[in-house]
């Protein structure tokens, strides 16, 4: 089959298979290059910037003394580390009993709940955060639920961040609870151990790897997010507002990269700890395992049925109270519908170009940066050229998985905004966007392009080689059709993150490249909450269309792949 694909290629001469090689080690390296400009270097001016004043001299560790003997600053990482461990003590058993509802029950409808738990990924942060506003809110249909007290400090920032984080810990435990023996329960069963000992005994412990991993991505995202603290916050100070006030607010560029470098630690932290975990886990499935599937049980079916609909309940009210609310006249006292609030140009914000601009950047980072994504796993994975250099692209790879978000805009700030800086003027433009955005996001989609490529046989990239045919024939007529449905998943997951992600670009979106993340802060902030509940919407019914389109072509392009290598 390899052969006629590359069918009318000759045998390239000695000096052809040199050129070869120099033309790879030139990819390779000038990818490692790439990763550094967008990853390295900014992450190196935090460390910098936090040993400078504010005249640039050198202070050495003074700024961290001054940020330690700040009893705001210090209380707000207090608050952060608070609210981080409350949200990670509730969305761990909830996501473990919907993913424990989701495989192992025949429960009716089990698409659709799976869908309704992963759609607040569609929306950005901001969203759950205007819902509650409008549920619990000084005007909130169920105000009077909360008896006095009020949804904006740490409880509402625990709602809101338990629906921004839920679908990231649910898709982990999936995965984690997917990879069972059948054969261990059948022994459960055989030596009289009823479902609670088998749960304790089998399934938990099968488990821990995704537990540990939910846990320390739930931590780390809570931790770092900007979106839902800005809006339902109040006076429950926490450090990634406290690090937009520092370099925005005040321009104290030193102690924002002090609080930068704060909220790196965690990240870091958990990272390590990942990292831990996953040398000492063992293979959950060997090669005589019988994958686990649930058998018929009405009792059980029904009580997962009632725990995934409690569940799903509040997440699609979340979302769906926001999206109603951009379509209500005057909430709660005029409920009729109207298209006012998506006059987005009559409001603060950067009216609708703010959208487009988001549309951009996201079509953007999904062309582009698939293709870079592509270019660093193949490199990485099926080129033999530049050992060193390849070693260098998989840990700028790897990298932005223990970078937040809002630490990365922080190195775009510093380093991109210098003035010695010869690319000073690519500050606030798309391209750099574009670039921040890339890189914060470009290590699932490096994952998940490795594991696809990883798939694919090495014998075909042998026999190309002993008949003398270039790797990028290779790569265009074998590699490329087969990894097409992978490659499609990255572009659909980096265009949902682009149009949805905000703290990293809170710091470098300009006024003239206004986002429509951004625009939703300025529309909160100057009480527009309907317009901001308009954009929410727009962005998530946008992220759902684009998704959904990307996610047919997938599968179209999967059963093409599916017969290609049945026929090799």
């Amino acid at each position: 089959m390899l052969t006629r694909a590359l069918n009318g290629w000759r045998a390239a001469p000695a000096g052809a298979a040199n050129g070869e090689r120099r033309l790879a080690s030139a990819l390779v390296w000038t990818l490692a290059a790439l990763l550094a400009l967008a990853l390295g270097l900014p992450l190196l001016f935090i460390f910098g910037k936090s040993v400078l004043d504010m005249d640039d001299g050198f202070v050495g560790l003074a700024n961290f003394v001054q940020v330690l003997d700040s009893p705001g600053l210090m209380r707000a990482a207090r608050h952060s580390l608070w609210l981080a461990l409350t949200v990670t003590a509730l969305v761990l058993p909830l996501a473990f009993a919907f993913a424990w509802g989701l495989s192992r029950s025949r429960v009716w409808g089990g698409g659709v709940f799976r869908q309704i738990a992963l759609s607040p990924l569609l929306a950005p942060s901001l969203m759950p955060a205007i819902s509650l506003v409008y549920l619990f809110g000084n005007q909130g249909l169920l105000k009077s639920w909360l008896a006095g007290a009020s949804i904006y400090g740490f409880w509402g920032m625990v709602l809101g961040e338990a629906f921004y984080t839920f679908p990231h810990a649910l898709l982990i435990l999936l995965t984690a609870l997917s990879a069972s023996d059948a054969r261990l329960y059948e022994a459960g069963r055989a030596l009289g151990a009823g479902a609670l000992r088998r749960f304790l005994t089998i399934t938990l412990p099968g488990a821990r790897y995704g537990l540990v991993s939910a846990g320390l991505v739930v931590f780390t995202l809570v931790i770092t997010d900007f979106g839902v603290p800005k809006v339902v916050g109040g006076d429950y100070n926490v450090l990634a507002v406290e690090a937009f006030k520092q370099v925005v607010g005040q321009q104290n560029f030193p102690r924002g990269a002090v609080v930068g470098l704060m909220l790196l630690l965690p990240a870091v932290f958990s990272f390590f700890i990942e990292r831990r975990m996953a040398r000492r886990q063992q293979a959950a499935l060997s090669a005589r395992a019988v994958p686990f599937s649930p058998g018929r049980g009405l009792w059980r079916d029904l009580a997962a049925w009632l725990l995934l609909a409690v569940i799903s309940l509040p997440l699609l009210a979340l979302l769906g109270v926001g999206i109603v609310a951009s379509f209500i006249k005057y909430w709660p006292y005029d409920l009729s519908l109207t298209l006012a609030h998506y006059q987005f140009d009559s409001v603060d914000g950067g009216g609708w170009s703010a959208y487009f601009n988001s549309l951009k950047l996201a079509a953007i980072t999904a062309g582009i940066g698939s293709l870079l994504v592509f270019a660093g796993a193949y490199a990485c994975e099926k080129l033999p050229a530049a050992p060193l250099g390849r070693a260098l692209l998989r840990f700028f790879a790897m990298l932005p998985m223990a970078v937040p978000g809002l630490v990365l805009g922080l190195g775009y700030v510093f380093f991109f905004n210098h003035p010695a800086n010869p690319l000073h003027v690519l500050y606030g433009g798309m391209t750099l966007m574009a670039a921040c955005t890339i890189a914060h996001f470009y290590t699932t989609a490096h994952l998940t392009m490795s594991t696809a490529l990883k798939q694919l046989d090495g014998e075909f990239e042998a026999v190309a080689a002993s008949l003398k045919v270039p790797f990028w024939v290779t790569l265009r007529r074998v590699t490329l059709p087969v990894c097409l449905p992978a490659l499609l998943d990255v572009m659909r997951y980096l265009f949902v993150s682009a149009m949805t992600t905000l703290s990293a670009l809170i710091f470098i979106a300009s006024p003239d490249n206004s986002l429509a993340a951004v625009a939703i802060v300025t529309m909160d902030d100057a009480g527009d909450t309907a317009a901001a509940a308009a954009m929410a919407s727009l962005i998530a019914l946008s992220s759902a269309a684009v998704s959904l389109l990307l996610l047919g072509l997938e599968r179209v392009l999967g059963r093409r792949g599916q017969r290609w290598r049945g026929r090799a």
